[in-house]
């Protein structure tokens, strides 16, 4: 069974774990969750925290930086589903997960998604050699539906963030509301695409090892 933590419990089993990484080796820990679940909120905390013990131990790599650019995505019809399984590159992303687990390189170049722009950025985000703990989070790093499955290999930790339904609706609400969008384009965002990428997290994710309640 996967052992429990609030938010502040889980920084403080991780800053455990990484004073028993060897200096020139490499552990990485994916945090998976719902979008609106708290993931990215608890990956950031976590690195501030850990980069505040010891600077430069710590790095991000987030999954979202791998979504598909409109480009591809329009043409195909998978625009308006933006951010669901099949809109990520996730050989570009594993491809980057072993450069950055091999650590044999001056650095490690990976990108980040800008949300008020809808793109990624190439070369956003540099992960230097010190970095002994990366932390990558995203939606669909558990997901148990193909090639996502692949991935699992290459993380030594996994967690999963869960919250109560009402809160991740309310919190998938508020992120529309500052676009400037109708009341229906929100409802049409929610139950187009957001709600149901929550619940395909959370009824089709492998068991993780640590589940952070937030």
């Amino acid at each position: 069974m996967p052992h429990e933590f609030d938010s502040d419990a889980f920084i403080a089993h991780v800053a455990s774990l990484l004073g028993e990484i060897p200096q020139g080796s490499r552990e990485v820990v994916a945090i998976a969750g719902a979008p609106a679940s708290g993931k990215s909120t608890t990956a950031a905390n976590l690195i501030e925290h850990l980069n505040e013990v010891e600077p430069g131990s710590t790095a991000l790599l987030p999954m979202d930086g791998y979504h598909f650019d409109d480009e591809m995505l329009v043409p195909r019809g998978w625009r308006p589903r933006k951010g669901a399984p099949h809109t990520f590159d996730v050989g570009g992303y594993a491809s980057a997960l072993r450069r950055i687990r091999a650590n044999d390189e001056p650095f490690v170049a990976v990108p980040r998604f800008d949300r008020d722009l809808e793109i990624a950025r190439a070369g956003a985000i540099i992960i230097e050699p010190t970095a002994r703990l990366i932390v990558s989070e995203g939606n669909w790093l558990l997901l148990k539906d193909e090639p996502w499955p692949t991935l699992l290999p290459l993380f030594d930790h996994t967690a999963l963030v869960t919250t109560e339904w009402e809160t991740l609706e309310q919190r998938n609400r508020d992120r529309w509301v500052g676009y400037d969008y109708s009341e229906e384009m929100i409802r049409e965002k929610l139950e187009g695409n957001d709600l149901p990428n929550a619940r395909l997290v959370y009824d089709n994710s492998a068991e993780p090892d640590w589940i952070i309640r937030t």
